[in-house]
């Protein structure tokens, strides 16, 4: 009998994160958990299997294990490796830092992976995630489609919330989201932005703001927020591991949810498959059912460039792409 089945790759301080949200999500019956560390892997699993016992919980099963678990997986979250060095001074932590060492660590989780299947949907977390998504879709003759990075879904929620907080509305009013790297590059497509109708032109006449509408501040408010949660307690965790797990339930709902999602651009906007980044995809049972490219007008598309030539840079450290 086939039950619905969950990998965790990497239990640090996302993935334990992650594995927490997906046993409240009432999804899965059964949840293995990965580690490169086994006794955290055990750990994690172990406590999480004690709370079934509590009122609300779902009874999952829930244990630690290798690669072999993969091989009747429906999806494999993986947070392994690093996640943001926290910087010393106060400059912005840059996520290519980590291009050189968790470009190894990916490709030994695809090794261990793609060695039990290539039917699992993949959904990637690991930083900096453009470039590792890359890899993972690119270097192991993965489906396409079935493997995919959160990518800028968790940059678009803090988008939708800055915005709603300076109209002093409800975030889930607010239609919008971020486009390119998940990371400093990111860039709010303002153009399509809008609440309930209300397009970027008109918000300032509709809605009281505390300060106008500015593309600029915008973009660096939503990178800053990140660093601000970063500075503030050393990681980030909450937020994309939710976006992870929203992720997950559209795969296995079938939901054909459209997210921000990042994968290997084929065609769209003038990159064909040689940088992968954020752009809204229907995201069902098979992973990323279609890429969508929206119109965008000049100034979102030479950001777009941008981010695009600075994810490449992190993937000549990863020695990846076409030209390495």
């Amino acid at each position: 009998m086939k039950r619905n089945k969950l990998v965790v790759v990497g239990v640090g301080h996302v993935g334990s994160y992650v594995l927490a949200d997906a046993m409240k999500l009432g999804l899965f019956a059964e949840i293995a958990v990965i580690d490169s560390d086994k006794d955290v892997a055990f750990g994690e699993a172990l406590d999480q299997a004690h709370a079934t016992s509590l009122t609300y919980m779902s009874n999952t099963t829930v244990r630690s294990g290798d690669y072999s678990e993969c091989a009747d997986a429906d999806v494999i979250i993986c947070a392994a490796g690093p996640s943001m060095l926290k910087s010393e001074d106060d400059k912005m932590p840059d996520r290519a830092q980590l291009a050189a060492v968790n470009a190894e660590v990916i490709r030994e989780v695809m090794t261990g992976i793609t060695k039990y299947t290539k039917d699992a949907i993949i959904i990637l977390i690991t930083n900096p995630l453009d470039t590792m998504v890359y890899i993972a879709e690119n270097e192991f003759g993965y489906p396409k489609g079935r493997v995919f990075g959160t990518g800028t879904m968790l940059d678009s929620a803090r988008l939708r919330k800055i915005i709603a907080d300076n109209y002093d509305i409800d975030p889930k009013s607010v239609t919008g989201y971020m486009m390119g790297e998940h990371g400093h590059t990111a860039f709010p497509v303002l153009s399509r932005l809008n609440v309930q109708g209300f397009g970027e032109k008109e918000l300032d006449q509709v809605f009281q703001g505390k300060e106008p509408l500015s593309r600029e501040r915008v973009k660096q408010q939503v990178v800053k927020a990140a660093f601000d949660v970063l500075n503030g307690k050393g990681w980030t965790n909450a937020g994309v591991a939710q976006a992870a797990v929203t992720l997950a339930k559209a795969v296995m709902l079938d939901e054909r949810s459209v997210y921000p999602v990042c994968t290997t651009l084929h065609g769209q906007y003038g990159y064909d498959g040689d940088v992968a980044l954020s752009m809204p995809c229907i995201v069902g049972r098979n992973g990323v059912e279609q890429q969508l490219e929206i119109s965008i007008d000049s100034q979102e598309m030479e950001w777009l460039h941008q981010s695009a030539e600075y994810i490449k840079e992190a993937m000549k450290v990863a020695k990846t792409g076409k030209n390495s």
